[in-house]
């Protein structure tokens, strides 16, 4: 794969062809199932329709009008509906698409995808750094790290109207100042990525243990100390913002809670789902998330038998935590998957190391899976994600 790259243009260019590649195909797949269910059904949906669709609702609705003017629908879990609601969705990727609506010509629906596209990109170039910076790391498993997270299960997300794409692209990035102990640039991205999605904790975590390590060996490292001290500043900035807006030191808790029955309970509900899914199953998505849930944790595992840089780790087990440890919208939980990208990493070490044709044919068949449960997520299944 990389060989063939010996061009710096062709090499450079490589993660943006292949990312944009990966996700084309799943496009393409999803338009085939929404034009099939059209004619089962009689709707006359279109892709975009889907990819517009749940959450992508509220974010295109904060765009265009602030926390104070989204149209109505849409509604909370419940079908309800109050001044505080749209205060569960962070206002980072709400905020891009309406500096991107002011261009000439542009529409809030075209910015929302335009900042997911550009998102994207800047992702699928964090992460061909980080493959190539990390222990092992080379170009070739830089390229097929990015094609890995572009065909991952629910990777559809990144290509809606949904927060995804932005907040991967600074947590990549952040990772990325890390590992090649960039503190500034960690801490920056770290604080936009807080901006973006509650996610951000992980990274916070991981990022802040990090330049805590790199003090204590070296107080005089200012950059450390920087770095550090800026990371939580976007989370807990709007975190407290909501706190004020409310009155409730909780509040942003207590929206989601209210809104989408979502809160901190260990993981219990979590349990009750895999148990009840894989005793008795009931549909391609939920049984499907219980197998990707359980892959999560084996890979976690696997992290560390491969020795992967540990603020690597504690980022991914952060997600995890943050998604097993929480209850509210299950059928939510393999999109919530799609930030612990830093647990295909060790995959993509190895795979690099195999045969272009094993390579090509590992990445050829999880494109289109990841292609064919995106487009049943959207089309099919009739639930939120």
């Amino acid at each position: 794969m990389a060989e063939a790259l010996r061009h710096p243009a062709a090499l450079w260019t490589a993660p943006a062809v292949l990312y944009l590649a990966v996700r084309q195909v799943g496009l393409f797949v999803l338009q085939l199932v929404v034009e099939y269910q059209n004619g089962i059904t009689g709707k006359a949906d279109t892709a975009a329709d889907n990819l517009k669709s749940w959450d992508g609702d509220w974010f295109l609705g904060i765009a265009s009008g602030g926390y104070n003017g989204v149209p109505s629908p849409p509604f909370d879990a419940f079908g309800r509906r109050t001044a505080e609601t749209p205060l569960a969705f962070f206002p980072g990727y709400p905020a891009l698409i309406r500096w991107v609506d002011g261009l000439p010509g542009a529409d809030v629906a075209g910015a929302a995808f335009a900042v997911s596209l550009i998102s994207g990109l800047f992702c699928a170039y964090g992460l061909f750094v980080l493959g190539r910076v990390v222990r092992d790391g080379s170009t070739r498993a830089g390229l097929v790290f990015v094609t890995l997270f572009a065909a991952s299960p629910m990777a559809v997300v990144l290509s809606m109207t949904y927060s995804e794409a932005t907040f991967c692209a600074f947590a990549a990035w952040a990772l990325v100042g890390v590992v090649r102990k960039r503190w500034v640039l960690a801490g920056v991205c770290c604080a936009a990525a807080g901006l973006v999605r509650p996610t951000a904790a992980a990274l916070i975590a991981a990022v802040g243990l990090a330049a805590l390590v790199a003090v204590i060996a070296d107080r005089r490292d200012w950059r450390a100390w920087v770095g550090g001290a800026i990371a939580p500043l976007g989370l807990l900035g709007y975190l407290g913002w909501v706190a004020v807006r409310t009155g409730d030191l909780m509040g942003w808790f207590g929206v989601q809670q209210r809104g989408w029955g979502s809160k901190f309970d260990g993981g219990a509900a979590t349990w009750d789902f895999a148990l009840g899914h894989l005793a008795n199953p009931r549909s391609v998505l939920e049984t499907g998330t219980v197998w990707l849930l359980a892959l999560a944790v084996v890979l976690v595992f696997y992290a560390f038998q491969r020795r992967l840089e540990w603020p690597l780790v504690v980022y991914a087990i952060g997600v995890l935590v943050m998604d097993l440890g929480s209850n509210g919208l299950m059928n939510s939980k393999a999109r919530l998957l799609l930030p612990a990208f830093t647990l295909l990493l060790p995959l993509a070490l190895v795979l690099a190391r195999r045969r272009t044709s094993t390579v090509l044919t590992v990445l050829g068949m999880a494109t289109l899976l990841s292609a064919w449960f995106g487009a049943y997520s959207l089309a099919v299944w009739q639930y939120a994600i």
